[in-house]
């Protein structure tokens, strides 16, 4: 991963590009997230096109020199993508494999007929946040809502009952739990340890994907009463089920980067020696490019294979699975080039200064600060990297748990109430057949406590 010198910004060796006092460069970043904000809202226009405006007129407000703020914004973009851009492909690879393989049907087929009406709320929650791990969060929909809809219908169940427990699932392993863009990006900002935010995003996750799930699905079932929507429902081919990788196969593809890197982490705190040849070993085996490509790997004879897919099937699946995430790319990568300018402007710095005199922890200022970009852009991952960014410095002076709880911090407050502006709203809006009201009493209310 590439990091950020949050010592070196907290010490601030470095001159800022401008010398704007803190009232200005207030302004000036109150004034970029606008344009931001106007820019995905108003215009439509790409987050990617989007934030690159923005960082600029961040610049220009601050009054920096622009070739220094493109300087800047560049340098943000490519190490940003440099310490994400491998992990987002593979991660889409893995994905891939999954979906195309049929592994995720095997998945979902399996626990679901061990499942009683009474528990299926919980088992769907479970299947979700298994799916969730390696996948996007708009992958995991895609894949996840016609079998909840067809589990819907099938058995006569409350379509809210099912869906949000999915939902949850997914939404908290996008947010809080890493190798997910997200997280990911946060944590390269704010120089956290990955074994150790992965350890403590599953630990966090577990009561709360309860709560917005299963016990939240209750009140939803009544607030929400629809059938599941026909038009929406797969009809799928019997010969599609003839070959896939078995249960146990594709569960073990799914976590296996997961118990890499939290391997890593392990020994990381028992054997505490940089130069012990054990801790070396797994500081190579548990970094999170090496865990995922070789879960691609494995993928390949697990997932693939027994799938019949032979080797000329395999370049096209790459192709396919990497074409996606273009966008994501662009948008993590601009983020990452507002949030360098953020910082080489000054603003990380004017943050640690003025948080000095307050009162509100840093969690919570992270929390509060990713809340307020969140609500504005509808985007989790502006959200998470500005937020990041803003916050960095504030790292600089903690412990390793206390620096894995921030980069919690700011994943929780990305998905906080999403609303109209926020494609995944639309998304589940069309999936369940509800109108923009239903939409919000189910789907916003249960991101709402899922970062609460």
């Amino acid at each position: 991963m590439t990091r950020l010198s949050v010592e070196m910004l907290a010490a601030d060796p470095v001159e800022p590009i401008t010398s704007a006092g803190h009232a200005q460069l207030g302004i000036a970043v109150l004034l970029g997230i606008a344009v931001i904000v106007l820019l995905i809202t108003k215009f439509k226009l790409h987050a990617f096109l989007s934030l690159t405006i923005g960082s600029l007129a961040l610049g220009a407000f601050a009054g920096a020199p622009l070739d220094k703020v493109i300087t800047s914004f560049t340098a943000g973009l490519g190490s940003t993508v440099a310490g994400v851009g491998v992990l987002i492909a593979l991660g889409a690879i893995l994905g891939k494999m999954l979906a195309d393989s049929g592994g995720a049907d095997q998945i979902v087929d399996t626990i679901l007929a061990k499942a009683t009406p009474r528990s299926m709320p919980w088992t769907m929650v479970l299947i979700a946040s298994v799916i969730g791990l390696p996948l996007f969060f708009e992958v995991g929909i895609v894949l996840l809502i016609p079998v909840v809809l067809m589990v819907a219908k099938r058995g006569n169940y409350s379509l809210m009952r099912i869906g949000i427990p999915a939902l949850a699932g997914l939404s908290v392993m996008h947010g809080l739990v890493p190798p997910h863009p997200g997280p990911l990006v946060a944590i390269d900002a704010v120089d956290a340890n990955l074994g150790v935010t992965l350890a403590l995003g599953v630990l966090i996750a577990i009561p709360t994907v309860i709560i917005a799930g299963p016990v939240f699905s209750k009140y939803a079932a009544r607030w929400v009463d629809v059938p599941a929507p026909d038009r929406m429902i797969p009809q799928r081919a019997s010969e599609e089920l003839d070959k896939r990788p078995g249960f146990g196969a594709t569960l073990a593809t799914i976590l296996l980067p997961v118990v890499l890197m939290l391997l890593k982490a392990l020994v990381d705190i028992i054997v505490d020696d940089p130069d012990n040849v054990v801790q070396r070993t797994f500081d190579v085996i548990g970094n999170p490019l090496i865990a995922l490509l070789v879960s691609v790997i494995v993928g390949i004879f697990t997932l693939l294979r027994p799938a019949g897919f032979g080797k000329d099937r395999l370049s096209g699946l790459v192709e396919k699975g990497l074409a996606p995430i273009a966008g994501i790319l662009l948008i993590v990568g601009a983020g990452g080039g507002f949030k360098q300018t953020l910082i080489d402007s000054g603003v990380g710095q004017m943050v640690l200064d003025i948080s000095k005199d307050w009162s509100i922890p840093a969690l919570l200022l992270a929390w509060l600060i990713a809340v307020v970009i969140r609500l504005a852009t509808g985007s989790a991952t502006v959200a998470t990297v500005s937020a990041a960014g803003l916050v960095a410095p504030l790292a600089a002076d903690m412990s390793t748990t206390h620096a894995a709880l921030l980069v919690l911090a700011i994943g929780a407050g990305s998905l906080f109430f999403s609303h109209v502006n926020d494609a995944g709203f639309w998304l589940v809006k069309e999936y369940f057949g509800l109108n923009v009201g239903q939409t919000i009493k189910t789907w916003s209310v249960m991101e709402t406590i899922i970062s609460v």
